[in-house]
């Protein structure tokens, strides 16, 4: 949610012409290496999920999965489907 927020605020900000395209991608990729470190350093939980894995796809180093009904473990989140995207953190870091 924070990063779709990002992201509308940056093509705000290229629409009138307060920044540039080249600026605002910058911007991303800063935000996605802080996220990534910010993560992997101060979150420790951990959960299992169960579901009815609908899609799986991997294409130039990203994992792709579509879970319909997800359950988890501590049953705190709820949803009727789950898209998860996930790419090699060091290949991430590698595009800069």
């Amino acid at each position: 949610m924070l990063g779709m927020m990002l992201i509308d605020a940056l093509d705000e900000l290229i629409l009138t012409g307060r920044i540039t395209p080249q600026l605002a991608t910058q911007v991303l990729q800063q935000f996605d290496r802080s996220m990534s470190e910010a993560l992997s350093k101060h979150v420790k939980a951990k959960t299992t999920l169960t579901g009815d894995l609908r899609v799986y796809r991997y294409c130039d180093d990203v994992w792709e999965f579509i879970v319909r009904n997800p359950i988890f473990d501590n049953g705190t989140i709820t949803a009727n489907r789950l898209k998860i995207v996930a790419c090699n953190a060091k290949l991430a870091g590698e595009h800069t």
